[in-house]
């Protein structure tokens, strides 16, 4: 059995977990990750990179033929195997050796196999053939073990072998016909990837499309998607599943109705990495999500770090935000704040500062890659409202612009900004239409650092590109 000993051992090499090993390292502390899988995590290979290598194409050629003199231009249609090649390369074709030379660069030394936590701060990992070393951590363990597809109960659906995100994302072929449960963000996008890509597409989107978007989002995805050619079923639940020796798989509905699809993608939710990484050794229940204080230390029932305060998780697992740019943030702060302890310097844990992730909960941005796609950060109206907030609306057609009539004729889309009245600060943000994800950042932007709206008026957008409708918002805002 080896052994190693390091100041931090990160468990899991995907974005977040890299984020957290690279601040380490920069702040002068040695550290040592463990990967069971790919370095560089699922965004690499079955999410962020190659979904949106699926959908670019399409959404290119769209673009174009929505520009006169463009549109003439092209008279072809999509050629599929040359999107799967893109798709492939932009997965680097599922090999991480690009990934494991830049942790040698980086002087981060990799473990291959399954970590589990057998003590604070110790960690077992047991590599593929069996042999096991023994990590232990100076100074802190970090759980980056990020999230899985979640398959639920469903009579027979197991026994069935549907597709998680991550057999759709690495799909070699595209099915003649493709049955979808969920209506969320997985789903949508790859609605919109296999139509383009000339497959039947069925969604049984029981909460509806998008959902925990504004209202206005899920309402425009819809309609283009019915437009596309997919069926959307809004309430449509399975009941159960089965996939004949032919391969196809018939679904049976709740209503008693019955659906035939040649593959099944499970698009309707995630579940955390953390059934077998040793949680009971530290006093927590295998497979739960990890709760965590604001400098991302893991923490007990009572709220009380465990591991002596030693145990951090980051990204998926500790169920905050589950995007990759929100995880490689918190990564940021878990990196320096254990740096800053093991130092014995002040912890800057106050609101905003250094050593939390405070934007998780305020000013996270995402964006939807459907068409059209969909740009948000900050609150929802109706969420700004949860939390007690005295709020007003301001929606405006982005389309009533004129820089969105230059970009492309026929353009629809939708705005909607979320002010709260007593600070008279902006706390969300929703743009819908085609390209309007480069325009996110401002209002980013805007939400975090907590801008006055009698600021606002001083940020003057260019004439004439969409981000005018910041002045047309501002407008109907009123002084």
């Amino acid at each position: 059995m080896a052994a190693g000993t390091y100041d931090v051992v990160v468990i899991g090499a995907g974005p977040v977990g890299e984020n957290v090993a690279d601040r380490v390292v920069q702040g002068g502390l040695s550290v040592a990750v463990v990967e069971r899988e790919l370095v560089g995590g699922e965004c690499s290979y079955w999410a962020c990179m190659p979904t949106k290598a699926l959908l670019r194409s399409a959404a290119a050629l769209r673009a174009a033929q929505r520009v006169p003199g463009a549109r003439e231009a092209v008279t072809g249609e999509l050629d599929v195997a040359a999107v799967l090649a893109r798709r492939d390369a932009f997965a680097s074709n599922w090999n991480d050796d690009g990934q494991v030379a830049w942790l040698e660069q980086a002087g981060i030394p990799l473990h291959r196999g399954h970590g589990r936590i057998t003590s604070d701060r110790v960690v077992e990992v047991t590599g593929d053939d069996g042999t096991t070393t023994t990590l232990t951590a100076r100074h802190a363990v970090v759980v980056a073990t990020g999230s899985g597809a979640l398959v639920p109960d469903i009579d027979g659906l197991r026994a069935a072998a549907p597709w998680t995100s991550r057999e759709t994302v690495a799909a070699k072929e595209v099915p003649g016909r493709l049955a979808i449960i969920g209506g969320g963000v997985v789903a949508s996008e790859m609605a919109t990837a296999f139509a383009s890509l000339g497959a039947s597409v069925e969604m049984l989107a029981r909460d509806g499309v998008l959902h925990l978007q504004e209202p206005f989002a899920g309402e425009l995805v819809t309609e283009a998607l019915r437009a596309a050619g997919v069926s959307v079923r809004v309430g449509a639940e399975a009941a159960s599943v089965r996939r004949d020796d032919d391969g196809t798989v018939r679904i049976t509905l709740t209503s008693g109705e019955r659906i035939e699809a040649d593959e099944l993608l499970v698009a309707i939710g995630r579940t955390p990495n953390t059934e077998d990484i040793g949680l009971d050794a530290v006093g927590l229940k295998p497979g739960a999500w990890l709760a965590v204080d604001d400098t991302l230390r893991v923490v007990g029932e009572d709220g009380t770090p465990v591991a002596d305060g030693r145990l951090y998780a980051v990204g998926d697992v500790n169920r905050r935000v589950l995007l990759t740019h929100q995880g490689k943030y918190q990564a940021r702060a878990v990196g320096d704040v254990i740096v800053a302890r093991a130092r014995g310097e002040q912890v800057d844990d106050a609101r905003w500062g250094r050593h939390v992730a405070t934007a998780d909960e305020r000013a996270v941005p995402q964006v939807v890659f459907t068409e059209p796609e969909i740009a948000s950060v900050g609150l929802t109206a109706a969420a700004a409202e949860t939390a007690g907030l005295r709020v007003r609306v301001v929606d405006h057609d982005l389309a009533a612009t004129a820089g969105s009539a230059l970009h492309a004729e026929g353009y629809r889309g939708h705005a909607r900004m979320v002010v709260d009245e007593d600070r008279r600060v902006v706390v969300g943000f929703t743009l819908v239409g085609p390209d309007v994800a480069e325009l996110l950042h401002a209002a980013t932007i805007a939400i975090a650092g907590e801008v006055p709206i009698e600021r606002l008026w001083h940020a003057v957008p260019a004439f004439p590109t969409v981000s005018e409708v910041w002045l047309r918002l501002l407008e109907a805002y009123g002084r």
